[in-house]
């Protein structure tokens, strides 16, 4: 039997688990349904053949493609390069793909398009999101409400479209919230695995990481528990069920 492939970029014990058991969660898969890869622990995806997995899930992380190389925390950098090497493969034959966060940045990256901090970053918290008209025409997206909210926080964004991509939801703050190139390869801005409780735990574990300032940490945390956001992981229970 063939199984998810769910690629962690998360460096944090507490972090992964969290997100991993997250996406179970939501998507309706079982642990025995998925082949889970941590690439701060297994950097060597040479011997991945995707042609055993029916999907591949990429998770969100800490990093950001657009930072600095020299600078670069070197677990980070080695996560990194360790997904771009698997994008060639991804995106060529189509193979059905969901980059979740900074999954966005690194196929938007791939294929070219420019992925900076110059704008459309967005702060922890739940944004209004809204589906465009090629949304409405895409198939994860269909019966989901024209509108609704999602869990976002990034400090790097998509800048432009990428050549041959479809921009199938937007959000005032950030305008490219989920894209699809070719027909099986998609990306979103947004968590769709995360709800307040999950972000909550993620607030706490990043509260370091230059997201926000530390003391916003309690502020933020309340906000995110009083959000009510559902909308979002129903895309990925769309994902897995059209590609399972």
């Amino acid at each position: 039997m063939k199984t998810t492939l769910i690629l962690q970029l998360r460096p944090e014990d507490e972090a992964a688990d969290g997100e991993f058991e997250a996406m179970l969660r939501k998507s309706g898969l079982s642990a025995e349904q998925t082949t889970r890869v941590r690439l701060d622990q297994n950097a060597d995806v040479s011997g991945l053949e995707l042609n055993n997995f029916c999907s591949v899930i990429v998770g969100g992380g800490p990093g950001c493609v657009s930072d600095d190389p020299a600078t670069k925390d070197p677990v980070e950098a080695q996560i990194e390069a360790s997904i771009l090497s698997m994008m060639p493969e991804i995106t060529e034959r189509d193979i059905p793909y969901l980059g979740c966060c900074y999954g966005i940045g690194v196929l938007a990256h791939h294929l070219g398009a420019d992925v900076s901090k110059k704008a459309y970053g967005e702060p922890i918290g739940a944004v209004p999101c809204h589906i465009t008209e090629d949304g409405a025409r895409d198939p994860l997206l269909a019966d989901l409400p024209d509108r609704f909210d999602a869990f976002v926080g990034h400090k790097e964004a998509v800048q432009n479209l990428p050549a041959g991509a479809a921009h199938l939801v937007s959000s005032d703050p950030c305008p490219f919230q989920m894209i699809r190139y070719k027909q099986n390869v998609y990306a979103t801005q947004f968590h769709p695995e995360a709800d307040g409780q999950e972000f909550a735990n993620r607030i706490r574990i990043y509260r370091n990481k230059g997201y926000f300032a530390p003391e916003e940490a309690e502020s933020l945390t309340a906000q995110c528990l009083a959000e009510n956001v559902h909308v979002p992981e129903m895309i990925l229970r769309n994902f897995v069920t059209a590609y399972s």
